[in-house]
């Protein structure tokens, strides 16, 4: 953002118009106004407008004497075209008052919502020039709100003066564009346990399990018979007879 006008306070003006130097001191993002609205010619797409005001301090150095603190205002406008897709219906909802009747809201509009994510700025340059100067397309301000007024100790001066200041900031800001929109979840049933698990953790006597195991009777008797499937020696017979 290069070569904001700044729009000091009256009480700075004075001081602006005796200085011979300005430093530049730090700027606060006060308040930033958004707007949105559909592209005709291209659906699904919105331009963002968002313009932001700032308050700017400097150090006004009027000859030999200690500086003085000079402040004022300085507004930015951006736009920006985004894709915040489409939507048609129609929304109604209610909410609830706690000193009046539980009404009905008034329709709203299927519009995405803007939202602007910004840091305070950094101060990168500020200079002093005549009006003689100035920007040749340097229109005045129009449009301040309430506000943004209240937040100096004067009236800001937006007319014609002797000098002006023009301030080159720096920012970061994240510009996006928001819509709710509903999601389809699978939902599976559940189902309880039939019978308890005796796996673990059970207070079975252990003899009585015990006593359901089977005697192992071929352990201790030999088999009367060859097993089947075994080697078979036949009968050895004498040489003589």
């Amino acid at each position: 953002m290069e070569d904001l006008r700044f729009y000091p306070t009256q009480s700075s003006q004075a001081a602006i118009e005796r200085a011979v130097s300005i430093k530049a001191g730090k700027a606060e993002l006060l308040y930033v106004y958004i707007d949105v609205e559909p592209v005709g010619f291209n659906r699904g797409f919105y331009t963002v407008d968002v313009r932001y005001f700032y308050r700017v301090t400097a150090d006004a150095f009027v000859g030999a004497a200690r500086p003085v603190e000079v402040s004022g205002l300085c507004v930015f406008d951006k736009r920006v075209i985004l894709f915040g897709s489409e939507g048609t219906a129609k929304i109604f909802s209610s909410q609830t008052s706690l000193e009046g009747l539980d009404e009905q809201m008034l329709r709203q509009s299927n519009l995405p919502t803007a939202v602007v994510e910004v840091v305070d700025p950094i101060v990168l340059n500020m200079k002093l020039v005549d009006v003689c100067e100035c920007h040749p397309c340097d229109c005045e301000l129009s449009d301040v709100p309430p506000c943004i007024c209240g937040c100096f100790n004067s009236e800001l001066c937006c007319g014609a003066q002797g000098k002006r200041i023009y301030v080159t900031l720096g920012q970061f800001s994240i510009i996006r564009l928001e819509r709710d929109s509903q999601l389809l979840m699978p939902v599976y049933d559940y189902c309880m346990p039939e019978k308890e698990c005796a796996c673990g953790g059970g207070e079975e006597d252990p003899c009585e399990i015990f006593r359901h195991v089977k005697f192992p009777v071929n352990e201790f008797f030999p088999p009367s018979s060859p097993t089947p499937g075994g080697d078979c020696h036949p009968q050895l017979k004498g040489c003589c007879s």
